[in-house]
């Protein structure tokens, strides 16, 4: 029986007795996961993508009623973007289970052997974390995505998506059970937790009676929040993406015009998006009025500083409050500064350590700005939208990691796993 916990479970079995009963068996599936041959895992990741395919128009239609009800409440339009399927977004999420499928096993990697003075031959070698738990909001792709992702990684999974893409999250959901049964392996390898209680979330942050191993949240800021406050477990985590764009003295307008146009307006409301334009004060003369009217004309409100509003009368006045916005909107904050010291400074100040870019023909300069901002991704001349598992190469991704423990940056098959030592030895005993 699938591990699908609903809101029609019945009354006499109580939310945390079920909430315990699922940890126990992702537990147990865990164990299988760990254990089961790489075509295993890929067998069943290549039907469930598959299954996605077959079942476009019923997940395309459960993802229209969860789409119908968030603009009935009155949903922001950065948020309906997220909720939103379409033929082409569905494809990509089947698109992204295959190229996961695709990817080298990492469980079992030899990361490090070494030979002890003693004759002992250790060995460092990649293991799976044990079931980890994902808590998000909006995107229905991350059921897929983590999923897939944890699977691949040896892992359990269990995943409690937000009530407003429920129907689409259960739709695909069940299409990677049908991967699952496919290859042989527990349905609770990947567990759907279908209640709106938030009760649920606090027993999850809890351990699930130390039957979760981590937790990697994603969504807005008060949930990363409250997940990092709460959690007694491991988090995989970032509280916001306040992405920066400095365009320094020496970069090229046609560039940075296409970069930067990008990096804010591709997709609003990613993570990567870009939310402040900072602009050396070297070139503010020639790049800056530019720059401010294409984003405008595009559509995108530029609130900025005297600078930036003397450049163009359109632009409103920023606020303390907007260098510390992430709009996740066609909004951005727009700030002269002098040189890449001050740029780095405002980066370092009010950036979030998610994702930052110099745009710059001088490759020295460029080798200072990555080297001493400290984010988990740093780009020079290409758009912050790149900041996703897919374009990494990673196949998709659970997340972001902005912490400086164990994943940083996209969150993909190796950053799911840990390891541990093998030591090899010829009858040695210490003194």
């Amino acid at each position: 029986m699938t591990q699908i916990l609903t809101k029609e479970t019945p009354a006499a079995q109580s939310l945390e007795a079920a909430l315990a009963a699922l940890g126990r068996a992702a537990r147990k599936a865990a164990r299988a996961v760990a254990l089961a041959p790489a075509q295993v895992k890929d067998q069943a990741l290549r039907v469930a993508a598959s299954e996605i395919r077959r079942q476009s128009g019923a997940i395309l239609a459960a993802n229209a009623l969860d789409v119908a009800d968030a603009r009935a409440r009155g949903t922001a339009g950065s948020f309906i973007d997220r909720l939103t399927l379409d033929p082409g977004r569905v494809e990509a999420i089947a698109r992204g289970v295959e190229e996961i499928a695709d990817l080298p096993d990492p469980v079992g990697r030899l990361l490090a052997r070494f030979e002890r003075p003693n004759g002992l031959v250790i060995e460092r070698v990649a293991t799976p974390l044990g079931v980890i738990g994902v808590i998000y909001e909006s995107r229905p792709n991350v059921t897929a995505d983590a999923g897939a992702l944890c699977l691949k990684a040896g892992n359990a999974a269990i995943l409690r998506g937000g009530s407003e893409s429920l129907r689409s999250s259960r739709a695909i959901h069940a299409c990677l059970v049908v991967g699952l049964a496919a290859a042989g392996l527990p349905e609770a390898s990947i567990s759907l937790i279908e209640t709106s209680d938030r009760a649920a979330v606090g027993a999850m942050l809890a351990g699930l009676d130390g039957n979760i191993d981590v937790i990697v949240p994603r969504g807005g800021k008060s949930l990363v929040a409250r997940v990092q406050h709460e959690a007694r477990v491991p988090v995989f985590a970032h509280l916001e993406g306040i992405v920066h764009v400095f365009v320094h003295k020496d970069a090229d307008l046609d560039m940075a015009k296409r970069v930067l146009l990008n990096a804010k307006m591709r997709r609003t409301g990613v993570c990567g998006a870009a939310e402040t334009l900072l602009v050396d004060k070297a070139c503010a003369g020639t790049h800056l009025a530019p720059l401010i009217a294409m984003l405008i004309d595009a559509g995108c409100d530029v609130r900025g500083d005297a600078a930036a509003q003397a450049a163009d009368a359109r632009v409103k006045p920023a606020t303390e409050e907007d260098w510390r916005a992430e709009y996740l909107d066609a909004i951005i904050a727009a700030k002269v500064v002098d040189g890449v010291e001050a740029a780095i400074e405002h980066i370092e100040t009010y950036g979030s350590h998610h994702t930052d870019c110099i745009i710059t023909r001088d490759d020295a300069v460029a080798q200072r700005f990555m080297q001493e901002v400290d984010s988990a991704i740093v780009l020079h001349n290409a758009s912050t939208q790149f900041a996703d598992g897919g374009e990494f190469g990673f196949g998709a991704e659970i997340g972001i990691a902005t912490g400086r423990m164990h994943a940083r940056g996209p969150v993909g098959v190796e950053q799911l796993t840990s390891f541990k030592y093998r030591v090899h030895g010829a009858g040695q005993v210490r003194g």
